[in-house]
């Protein structure tokens, strides 16, 4: 049997506070991918060195070459999904007072329908039939 003495210490990490995640930069995400895609080089072993799990880089990876295939395809610039949704946002702001405005311009429409005085037709009356009956 070997005694506690001849078993060699191992690292152990204490791990003392709550980390939040980590944020990439786009930089640091493109040069991440770039390698990845290097002759030779594994998405596994890249993420390993990075500290990220390989799943997550291969994420970045497929969201590059779909974006990249999608413009190409399009003949378009690529927009990041951030800044459609901040269009659709205005989109409906603008569509909302849209309506709103649409629904004053009615209500006054109505509301000087009524305030216009009505011409009654009242019977014509000629002043020469008048003139004929009095005599």
């Amino acid at each position: 049997m070997s005694k506690a003495s001849d078993v060699p210490f191992s690292r152990v990490e204490v791990i003392t506070s709550v980390q939040r995640r980590r944020r990439w930069s786009v930089a640091e995400k493109v040069s991440l991918v770039e390698e990845a895609m290097q002759p030779g080089m594994g998405v596994s072993y890249v993420a390993r060195r990075a500290g990220i799990s390989p799943s997550q880089l291969f994420a970045w990876k497929r969201r590059m070459l779909e974006g990249g295939h999608a413009a190409v395809e399009a003949d378009e610039d690529v927009v990041a999904a951030s800044r459609v949704r901040e269009l659709e946002k205005r989109v409906r702001d603008l569509e909302r007072v849209l309506g709103r405005k649409t629904m004053e311009n009615e209500i006054l429409k109505e509301a000087l329908e009524v305030a216009r005085p009505k011409k009654h037709s009242l019977p014509l009356v000629s002043w020469n039939a008048a003139e004929d009956g009095s005599r």
